[in-house]
């Protein structure tokens, strides 16, 4: 780990101690606010505790040479996150969702590091059996025994705001029941309502003149989509209905009559989770796995205007024949009208590798004010970092890519302190500047290599196909459109959100049902 990726993290430490206190004396009046009290103040221990850790290290190293110096580091690394994955893991809500997102988009932490967050990635303490029948019996109106054939009141899983059962229905199908935590509304909410908190943390951070209210707002509305599985339903059966009988792209149909508020009924999916997938894949296994995480995420951006901002490890399983089933639709982003309009020309100026264009384009979308003072190539070089894999036709993601990257970019003192001192992001590119990140990550993870510039192309300017995967997808939309022309000539077609699925067809009939043979989370 290196010491400015370090530095990155004690400077959330001290800022989110500081927070807290200032917080804390405001907020005991009722229930509620005991609640969100009781929660910050457990954030703000554990930053207290590790602000007093780094203090330590700090003098220490003054008095050290080079490598010692750097073991007092990497051991402070591994300590917080160890203490991270502990406090954070019991919390559950919008805090732990946090971590979840350092968890993995941090990639240049030590290995024992990484090893102990990624316990948030994972499973989490479950809820008591008896508490999760309440919940089924308030939503569904019934005992779990009764309504479904087969219920098991252990979880196979559990997350930050729900856990997931396994069931079997009346007519024989096997199906994961999702049940949201009692209470956690009131923590996420309580999370979501301390905008002192959320926009002292945003402000430290944040890049000087950031519309931090308008960032803030837009992550509230995201995430507070979340408490509502009916509207979590709702996404993930478009999600379903857009990617039926896709090649290697799959969604878990919804059980309407089983679904509700706090309760989400889908189809069981079996396949390897994460972790798994990782220690059993070979080489050619994950640079597919890879592509496909790739093409989900681009076709959902580009192709329907519609995606998921939740690019996590835990929300995926891997099979056999290779393709992927993606799960978690609570959190997602859907364009409105010039949203993406705003800002597609940025993109496109920094694909051409154009500093006066992108500088002229940020300041159109609102990143930069008229008046700025940045010069075009230190802006250019600073907005294009994330971007620097489809500025070549070819691409490596190494391990730590996203860590160093993102040093780089919060570093107040570096080369890049004049552009930092003038961009602001507007709200509508929160969301996708997470998937950015997060996806970055996971093909860092992957170590993925690929044609990444032109699968991009693919989806932004309907390009020719440039791999068998893009060949793939592309026949697939040709039988939903019922036209004879070549695959590679509708590779990218815009219009294939537009198309309906005939059911009849024998393409989408029995396509997958062999694979879904092991545990689901979501």
């Amino acid at each position: 780990m290196t010491g400015r990726a370090t530095k990155v993290v004690a400077g959330g430490v001290g800022a989110a101690s500081v927070v807290g206190a200032v917080t804390a004396a405001a907020l005991w009046s009722d229930r509620d606010r005991r609640t969100q009290l009781q929660r910050s103040l457990r954030v703000w221990r554990l930053t207290a505790r590790r602000g007093a850790h780094w203090a330590v290290i700090r003098l220490r190293g003054r008095r050290a040479d080079d490598a010692a110096r750097q073991a007092l580091e990497t051991g402070f690394a591994i300590k917080t996150a160890q203490d991270v994955a502990k406090e954070l893991g019991q919390m559950k809500g919008v805090i732990m969702k946090a971590g979840q997102m350092l968890s993995f988009i941090i990639d240049g932490l030590p290995p024992e590091a990484q090893q102990a967050l990624a316990q948030l990635q994972a499973d989490v303490p479950p809820m008591a059996p008896s508490l999760a029948a309440q919940v089924v019996r308030e939503e569904l109106g019934d005992e779990p025994q009764r309504l479904f054939l087969q219920w098991e009141p252990e979880p196979v899983a559990a997350a930050s705001i729900g856990q997931v059962h396994r069931a079997v229905l009346h007519d024989g199908r096997v199906v994961a029941v999702k049940v949201q935590y009692p209470g956690v509304d009131r923590a996420i909410k309580g999370d979501l309502d301390n905008v002192e908190l959320l926009y002292g943390m945003f402000s430290s951070f944040a890049l000087k003149n950031m519309d931090v209210k308008g960032v803030v707002e837009e992550l509230r509305d995201r995430m507070a989509d979340e408490l509502d599985y009916c509207h979590e339903a709702a996404c993930q059966t478009e999600f379903a209905t857009r990617y039926a009988a896709h090649p290697f792209i799959h969604v878990p149909a919804v059980v309407p009559e089983r679904s509700s508020q706090r309760v989400l009924t889908s189809e069981w999916v079996g396949g390897r989770t994460w972790s798994e997938f990782d220690a059993w894949a070979n080489d050619g296994q994950r640079q597919r796995a890879a592509e496909v995480l790739f093409r989900f995420a681009q076709g959902s951006i580009h192709r329907h205007g519609v995606f998921n901002g939740d690019p996590h490890p835990g929300n995926y399983r891997f099979h056999d024949d290779g393709s992927m089933t993606f799960l978690d639709f609570g959190l997602v982003k859907r364009w409105t009208p010039g949203e993406w309009e705003s800002l597609t020309p940025v993109l496109d100026a920094v694909l051409a590798g154009d500093p006066v264009a992108v500088t002229d384009a940020l300041v159109w979308a609102g990143f930069l004010s008229a008046a700025h003072r940045a010069d075009p190539q230190l802006v250019f070089d600073y907005v294009s970092s994330p971007y620097v894999p489809y500025l070549t036709d070819e691409y490596t993601f190494e391990k730590g890519f996203t860590g160093e990257v993102l040093a780089k970019l919060v570093d107040l003192t570096g080369p890049y302190a004049e552009v930092i001192h003038e961009l602001n992001m507007p709200p509508s590119f929160v969301i996708l500047d997470r998937v950015v990140w997060g996806v970055s990550a996971l093909l860092s993870r992957l170590e993925a290599r690929n044609r990444w510039r032109g699968i991009l192309a693919e989806y932004r300017t309907g390009a020719p196909t440039c791999t068998e995967l893009g060949e793939q997808e592309a026949s697939w939309l040709a039988l939903r459109d019922g036209c004879p022309l070549r695959a590679s000539e509708l590779a990218g077609d815009g219009e294939a959100d537009h198309l309906r699925v005939d059911e009849d067809h024998p393409v989408s009939q029995g396509h997958r049902h062999s694979r879904f043979r092991r545990g689901q989370a979501s």
